[in-house]
Formats: C-alpha cells, structure tokens, sequence
C-alpha cells in the first residue's frame, strides 16, 4: 500500500495520524537562537509562552533535509511508493526538501510530492483523501493525480483575534495598511493560490465574530462534499468552538465534524484564537 507523509503543518490530531498511519515530516520553529521540531520538542502554548515573554513573535523553517532522508528510507528500501504532501510553495520550501531527499534515494520514480497550496487542515484535507485512496489498493501516481484535481476545491478560511503574529511574519499580503491601530478588528483571511490574502473585516469580540464567520459560510458549505469538515483553531475558548461545531451540526451537511487543534507552525503565524472553517468544495 502506498505510504502517505505529510510535513507537520497538516494540523492533523494524532488520533487521526494514528487512524490513517500518517507519518509527520516536522519544520523547525525558532524561539531567539534555540531550535525545534514543530510537534515534536515543543507546544503551541510554550510558543506563546515564549512570544508573551519576549514580545516577538517566532520564526519557522523547513524541515531538514537529513531527517526527510530518514524518514523515507525504511519505504523506498521496502520498495513501496510514498506520497507526500508540503505546505504550499509560496509559505515553506517544505516541499524541496522532500524532493531533494526523494533525489538522495534514487527514488524519484517512487516518492510523488504534493504542493498543497495550502496550509493546515487545507492540506488535512487532501491528506485524508490521499489515504482512503490508499486503503483502496491506488497507485502512487493515481493518488498524486487526483490531488492535483482536488487541490483548487480546498476551502481553506480562518479569523484571526489579533494581528500582531501575521503582520510580524509578513506571511500575509495586504495586511500592513490594516495592522496599524486596528483594534478590536478581525480579518478572515484565505488562502487562495498557495498565498494567504485579507478577506471581509469584523469588529466586535471574538466569540461573535466567529460565529459571523461560520454563518457567512454557509452558501459555500451547501456546496461541500459532505464527507468531512474541519473546525481548526489555535487555542480558542471551548465555548467559542462549541458554538461552530454546533452549528455546522445544524446545518445537517457534513458526515464528520473534525475538530483539530492547530499545531505550532502555524500557530506561530497566526497567533493565539484563531479559528477557521476548512472543507473541500464540489466544484469552483
């Protein structure tokens, strides 16, 4: 069966990793001169620990090379294909990484990298599509075409409860001119084309705000392959979840309701409270 890796800002739980037998290629997160691998030797909550502290935000890289080596080693000598899947191009050379070590095995006919275009669950998405096409006995090639097919029906959305954390990454085009004074404002930000972009602007406090979100979705949501939708967020109030799950509930569209909490890439990024709405589309 074809073995399916992701590099570690899939934000998948570890109770679905453990389901699927997913394996985490991990980025390394940087707090001042010291290094980690993101979900390995550090938590979103130390990070912001850290951020709190030291009043600056932290720095993220791709994985390393020798670590992409050893992790794809034990299936290329089992002779067995590998798909994987990296955070979009635009955000992490992730993905060149796992080429170049697919390169230093020899085995590019064997190992099928997937550019996202995305980031969090948008990858978790594919990633769990890619797996259940496994499980059903498809190629590697089969697995790596449909994903190209999927990639532009990803939904990927989310509101952010403060904008410190972007504006500092610069991750976010647009945001600058917003960033200055904007108190209490919330933008939903989306990925679009492997880059993230400002999107409709709320006030008020988050708890509000993220239902606002959740409801403006739903014309889009009607239109979602109904087999899974994401709520994933970085360290929201149960509450505040528990509102979205809720709701999505209601709507009485979705086979699954995943809830997942992101992990510390992208929550470097994103900072502390944001909460985002992630499904794959039926059509553009």
């Amino acid at each position: 069966m074809v073995k399916i890796i992701s590099d570690s800002t899939c934000d998948l739980s570890r109770e679905l990793l453990e389901k699927y037998d997913i394996s985490l290629l991990p980025l390394h997160i940087l707090l001042g001169d010291r290094e980690y691998e993101d979900g390995v030797e550090i938590t979103p909550d130390e990070i912001y620990q850290w951020s709190d502290q030291n009043k600056t935000t932290p720095k993220t890289s791709c994985p390393a090379l020798e670590r992409a080596v050893e992790l794809f080693r034990p299936y290329v000598d089992a002779n067995q294909e590998i798909v994987c899947f990296s955070i979009s191009a635009s955000m992490s050379s992730s993905g060149n990484v796992m080429r170049l070590a697919a390169e230093e095995l020899g085995a590019e006919n064997q190992i099928f990298v997937v550019d996202s275009a995305n980031l969090s669950t948008g990858i978790g998405l594919l990633v769990l599509e890619a797996c259940e096409m496994a499980q059903s006995g498809k190629t590697g090639a089969q697995i790596a075409q449909k994903m190209e097919e999927l990639k532009p029906l990803v939904r990927a959305s989310f509101v952010v409860d403060t904008l410190t954390f972007l504006h500092r990454g610069g991750r976010c085009s647009g945001l600058a001119a917003m960033a200055g004074g904007a108190l209490r404002l919330h933008p939903k930000i989306v990925v679009e084309n492997g880059a993230m972009i400002p999107g409709k602007k709320y006030r008020g406090k988050m708890r509000s705000v993220v239902l606002s979100y959740a409801k403006d979705l739903e014309e889009s949501l009607k239109n979602a392959i109904p087999k899974r939708v994401f709520i994933t967020h970085s360290g929201c109030e149960d509450e505040i979840v528990e509102e979205v799950f809720q709701y999505l509930k209601s709507l009485d569209i979705f086979d699954e309701i995943c809830v997942t909490r992101a992990g510390g890439v992208i929550s470097s990024h994103c900072g502390p409270g944001t909460l985002g709405v992630l499904f794959i589309s039926k059509s553009n």
